[in-house]
Formats: C-alpha cells, structure tokens, sequence
C-alpha cells in the first residue's frame, strides 16, 4: 500500500524545511520507505474533505491503506515503530527514544515556536521587546539542559533515533540565530543531522515544492 501524506501547496517556511511534513518526509526517508504527497492549499486545508483527515486543518496528514493519521510526532512515531531504522530493538532504550521524541515536541519546541510566531505577528504591538525577551530566556533555559545533556556525544541517546530526528527539526527554526550560535554543540548536532542522506533527500523533495510553487 502506497503510503500518501499532505503538504503545503505554497509553504510559509519559502522551502526552508520547516513546515512540519518535513519530519514525516525525513522519517520515512530514514527507513526506506517511499510515499506520495498530496499538495493543499490553505483553502483546501479547511475544508471537509482535509478536515476529516486532520480535525485543525493543519499538515500533515498521513494515509496508508485504511489508516489515516495527523499530528507529526505520532506519525513519526509509528513509522519507527512500522519500520526499523528509528526506534532501537532494546526495549530500555526504545522507551527512552521515545522520551526524548516527546521532549522535543512537548518542553522544547513551545517556546521555540513561539518565539517565531512573535517575530511574525507581534512586532508591532507595546509589548513585542518584552515578549521576545521572556521567550529567550525560556529558550535558552532549554538549551542550556539539552546541550549539558548532549555533551560531545553525536547523538542524544546511542545512535541516531526518532527522538534525535524531532529534536534537530525543532532547533532548525533557530537555525543561523545568536541563539544557537550561542551553542556550538547544539549547532554541530544539527549540522551532522542535516548532513545525513536522509535528511538530504527530504529536504530537496520539499524544497522542489516551493521552487515550483514560486514559478507559477
């Protein structure tokens, strides 16, 4: 069964890897897998047909056979747990890939995210300096557990996993920040993950998208 997922027709990231079926891309990219994509417009993404699929009218969505799936980490998470190559065999460190999968989405990238909304939405309103400036401190509080955390080792837990996966897709938003600069382990961390094949091909595939996109 051919595995389909959506994505962005125009994306706001402009092909910068960001918009998040770039994790469900790199993932199944990781293990070998290939897929379709079905391209949404922000129109389209709101209306029933989408909205069954994903009931907030975001992507990506993920349909293989009579399984329909939303919410990137979940999806991630069941491509690991469908095929080898992101989850470890060890059921002690299977559970903690998974643990760090959930503290990439859940304590990291809130703030992260968060931060880029303000940039976008906020900048004119009284209360933007002061805004941005608590966003920083919480990421940086963040960074500087994940990064004592890491330490000189390659990968957050052994070898590269799901968890690994999330976490460099949610650094990438700081991605050529004073931040992350601010980090050079965090920074080579996602450099060595941009670095794999995988990531590679993902990241071409989406940036492909947007290059038609803008041409049309």
């Amino acid at each position: 069964m051919t595995i389909t997922i959506t994505a962005f027709e125009r994306s706001p990231d402009r092909g910068r890897g960001l918009a998040r079926d770039m994790r469900v891309r790199w993932a199944l990219e990781e293990v070998g897998q290939p897929y379709d994509v079905r391209l949404v417009s922000f129109k389209e993404m709101k209306e029933p047909a989408h909205l069954a699929l994903q009931p907030f009218g975001q992507i990506p969505t993920y349909e293989e056979g009579d399984l329909a799936l939303f919410e990137s980490g979940a999806i991630v998470f069941h491509i690991g747990e469908r095929h080898a190559g992101l989850l470890p065999d060890d059921a002690n460190a299977r559970a903690r890939a998974i643990a760090w999968m959930f503290a990439a989405l859940n304590t990291v990238e809130p703030p992260i995210f968060d931060r880029a909304l303000a940039r976008i939405l906020e900048r004119n309103e009284p209360w933007y300096e002061q805004r941005l400036h608590a966003l920083e401190v919480s990421i940086r509080k963040r960074l500087d557990d994940l990064s004592r955390r890491l330490g000189d080792a390659d990968w957050l837990d052994g070898a590269f996993s799901a968890g690994d996966l999330l976490m460099v897709t949610v650094l990438l938003r700081l991605k050529g920040s004073d931040i992350l600069d601010d980090y050079p382990n965090l920074s080579a961390y996602v450099a060595r993950s941009e670095a794999r094949p995988a990531y590679k091909r993902a990241f071409a595939a989406q940036l492909a998208v947007f290059t038609a996109a803008s041409t049309t």
